[in-house]
């Protein structure tokens, strides 16, 4: 099967195509033949050796991916060849084929396309994970969303919308129709200043959660968009800088800072909680899916690219045009 392999921690585009025997399939997993798999910031870091956790070398990249069963292991229930599915992995997305778990396999409706299902196994669930548990968002409450044409900040907007919170996002200008499209009932300009404007939007109240996936110097004043008792859950450092918290201020305005990896949930932290944490996981997807299927949700697909042209996927993801995901079809 023709898949890209890491030989060594580099640049994405220093990665090479190359033919490679399938993976073997082992027990409690699935083999699918991929149709669509993610691109996305975290793919570049884990081949340069700079996310939180490293594939044994060589490898394949890639963690998101929807398509087709092909072979199941003896001791797998529940799934079967021709299924349509979409998958998580630790890694080996960025190919023809791939072996994932069953436990974080799971079975689409013929009525959803596959590509777009590219974002179920990490983006949307690390948005409704984040909002959902962390921030414990009920309807009605006002969320700011920060990087909200993003693959993450889109999914939360959306994810907020399904629950019936308010919404006020925060992007480019570029971006802003599509945002209100969604469901946004305020945007914001990301090049600008944005506190007395969630104040004003919010009649002086703040917000009940902000979801940042972007960190750098907005997260300061994110913390003061907070209304009392609101929460803002940090999910990724997308602009860059790692911000340092100013804990007196949650004394003094009675706030929270709370911290979602999505990766704990499926087996990428120490100590392997996938099993542990199974059933919850496998019960915020089937919630997803079925939000996808009335229509709450849209998960959409910016732009494809054959897997022999990787280099312009991830060109396009540095872009930062995209709203929505870029996928490799292989």
């Amino acid at each position: 099967m023709r898949a890209l392999v890491c030989e060594s921690w580099r640049d994405f585009d220093e990665l090479e195509l190359r033919d490679i025997p399938p993976p073997p399939l082992r027990p409690g997993a699935v083999r699918i033949a991929i149709a669509a798999a993610g691109v996305s910031f975290a793919t570049q870091l884990v081949v340069a050796g700079k996310y939180q956790r490293r594939p044994p070398l060589p490898f394949t990249p890639g963690t998101e991916v929807a398509g087709t069963v092909l072979e199941v292991a003896p001791d797998v229930t529940g799934l079967r060849p021709g299924q349509r599915v979409f998958a998580v992995l630790d890694w080996g997305g960025l190919a023809e084929q791939a072996v994932a778990d069953a436990i974080h396999v799971v079975p689409l409706p013929d009525s959803l396309p596959l590509a777009p299902a590219v974002a179920m196994p990490i983006s949307y669930p690390t948005a409704a994970s984040a909002l959902l548990w962390r921030a414990r968002l009920e309807p009605g409450q006002w969320v700011l969303v920060q990087g909200a044409a993003g693959g993450v900040g889109l999914a939360g907007v959306e994810v907020a919308r399904a629950i019936g919170a308010r919404v006020i996002a925060r992007a480019g200008a570029a971006k802003h129709a599509g945002l209100r499209e969604r469901g946004a009932e305020a945007v914001l300009d990301s090049a600008l200043p944005f506190r007395d404007a969630v104040r004003d939007i919010t009649g002086g109240a703040g917000v009940a959660a902000v979801l940042d996936p972007i960190g750098g110097d907005a997260f300061d004043e994110s913390l003061r968009c907070l209304g009392d008792g609101g929460t803002l859950v940090t999910i990724g450092y997308a602009a860059g800088g790692i911000p340092t918290l100013p804990i007196n201020l949650l004394l003094l305005k009675n706030i929270a800072v709370a911290g979602l990896n999505w990766g704990t949930y499926i087996g990428w932290s120490p100590g392997d909680g996938r099993e542990r944490h199974a059933e919850r996981v496998r019960a915020l997807w089937d919630q997803l899916v079925g939000w996808w299927a009335a229509g709450l949700l849209r998960p959409e697909v910016h732009a494809s690219f054959p897997l022999d042209e990787f280099r312009a996927a991830m060109a396009e993801v540095r872009s930062r045009r995209a709203t929505g995901r870029v996928v490799i079809e292989p």
